[in-house]
């Protein structure tokens, strides 16, 4: 009796050959709808799957591998001698080798206007039983999901004998890939329930890279991407230039896109540790840069700049100046590139700045669990405010003010911004008390703190965070309130003269 293999994909590539490597190692192919055509039009023999079952294909295609001939086929144990019996009784051949791929779902949801009906259609059903069914039975069936695969399959089957533990692996990454395909389909029937936290919480992320090692070198780490995420997300980025990113240079970026994204005009931010050492904002690119790059001239050294215009050549030459880790932009001049790409050790990467306004989720582990929280995309704006003392901001004041709110949202708690000119002068980031975060902010200030303005992301349980900012010339405060000693600072704003607004949103950053 030939060996048996049904195929049925829906990525065609390679199929072809690797049909024909079979058909050379002498098994008999079977096969159903699209893939049944195109293996024939290639000349490859091919039983159609109605054949086999003697049923034809219904409803659509809905319903053609689903029949004990095929599933029979795939889940007799050939060493169990009662499996056996029943399938010579029953007149069902074994099946020794399953190639299938599952219809496009993740890709009929990026389509752009793609209806419900288009979507529901591209859930497969028999496909994915079939593969568990061959999974289930992998001493027996050896079952290829993947079409980088086929390759080696046709050299393993040349042998005469796949080994034991090569059947396995490639039964665990059918679970995997299934696990995954259902996922993204449970993911998208919870956007259209509006489900916020389900009884289970399934995720899923495909494998971007290995990574050389963690946050230090004795740990391992790997980089993985949400394969149904759009939008501005460093996950989406294209490098261009320069080596591998490390896991902290993934983090450090990624916390510079974040913050990025809360500005519109020409924005420039530097990142170090996570945390923004630079922000600012100009009339161009390159002004915006040499306000961020001014904001802390040393912290910057060796840091990652996040830019939301094109990088033109000033810019460029400014940026090759300093040693930088990383550059994202939405894109790069050409001149802009020949500058950048002289320096090896810089890595250049572009990425969609279009912000995704889909809700989305932070996942945190803890050992043994994890932690789920919607993203902190709360935005305050002018009419928000709460102006609480005698004196209210300047127009001028307002914008700076609103300018380090967006910064202090995105720096790590106790966090203090000061900020001047639509420039960071000064940022104490996670201190264990407030005023201690306010000290270091103010001492990176100097000078620049005289009509600077502070924003906290949390409110003062006590007043001297705001003493110690009046001293240094902070003219106006921004802090959500909500403290029961609010009045204490409130009064020494008055007592000097300077505005503070409430907002009424706390940023604690963890």
């Amino acid at each position: 009796m030939k060996k048996r293999a049904l195929i049925s994909v829906s990525d065609k590539r390679n199929i072809v050959e690797f049909a024909a490597g079979l058909v050379n190692l002498n098994f008999e192919i079977i096969s159903t709808g699209g893939t049944l055509k195109t293996l024939q039009d290639a000349d490859i023999p091919a039983i159609p799957i109605d054949q086999v079952t003697g049923f034809p294909e219904i409803l659509d295609g809905r319903v053609k591998t689903l029949h004990p001939l095929v599933h029979g086929g795939l889940l007799a144990k050939r060493s169990n001698p009662d499996h056996v019996k029943q399938l010579e009784v029953n007149q069902i051949h074994p099946i020794d080798l399953v190639v299938v791929n599952l219809y496009p779902f993740k890709q009929t949801l990026e389509k752009p206007g793609v209806s419900k009906e288009e979507i529901i259609e591209n859930i497969d059903i028999g496909g994915p039983t079939m593969l568990r069914s061959a999974a289930k039975n992998y001493a027996d069936v050896l079952v290829v999901v993947d079409p980088s695969d086929y390759e080696f399959t046709l050299q393993s089957l040349e042998t005469g004998t796949v080994d034991l533990d090569v059947r396995q692996k490639f039964a665990a990454k059918v679970f995997r890939h299934t696990a995954n395909y259902d996922a993204m389909i449970g993911s998208y029937f919870l956007t259209q329930t509006a489900e916020e936290f389900p009884e289970t919480y399934t995720v899923t992320y495909e494998k971007v890279q290995s990574l050389r090692y963690g946050e230090n070198p004795h740990q391992i780490a790997a980089f993985y991407k949400n394969p149904i995420q759009d939008g501005m997300s460093l996950a989406n980025a294209e490098q261009l230039h320069g080596k591998e990113l490390s896991f902290n240079n993934i983090q450090d970026a990624n916390a510079a896109v974040e913050i990025l994204a809360e500005y519109d005009g020409p924005t420039a931010v530097a990142v170090k540790h996570m945390n923004p050492c630079g922000i600012g904002m100009g009339a161009s690119i390159e002004e915006a840069f040499q306000e961020a790059f001014e904001a802390d001239p040393v912290s910057i050294f060796g840091g990652i700049i996040a830019l939301n215009r094109e990088v033109d050549s000033q810019t460029a030459e400014k940026l090759s100046e300093i040693f930088l880790e990383i550059v994202i932009a939405p894109s790069f001049s050409e001149k802009a590139l020949d500058i950048l790409t002289s320096k090896k050790n810089i890595r250049l990467l572009t990425m969609d700045m279009n912000r995704n306004n889909q809700q989305k989720f932070r996942l945190t582990t803890i050992d043994g669990g994890m932690l789920i929280q919607s993203n902190d995309d709360g935005v305050i704006e002018e009419k928000d405010l709460e102006v609480v003392t005698k004196k209210s901001p300047s127009d001028a004041e307002l914008k700076q003010l609103l300018f380090a709110w967006k910064a202090v949202k995105h720096v790590k708690s106790n966090a203090i911004v000061l900020a001047k000119n639509n420039q960071t002068v000064g940022i104490g980031a996670g201190q264990m008390n407030r005023v201690g975060a306010a000290r270091i902010a103010i001492e990176q200030a100097g000078s620049k703190a005289i009509g600077a303005v502070m924003a906290s992301d949390a409110f003062f349980p006590m007043p001297d965070t705001v003493e110690a900012a009046i001293k240094a010339g902070v003219t106006a405060i921004i802090q959500p309130g909500g403290s029961k000693r609010d009045q204490d600072s409130i009064d020494v704003c008055n007592r000097h003269g300077i505005a503070m607004v409430f907002t009424g949103m706390r940023h604690f950053k963890h």
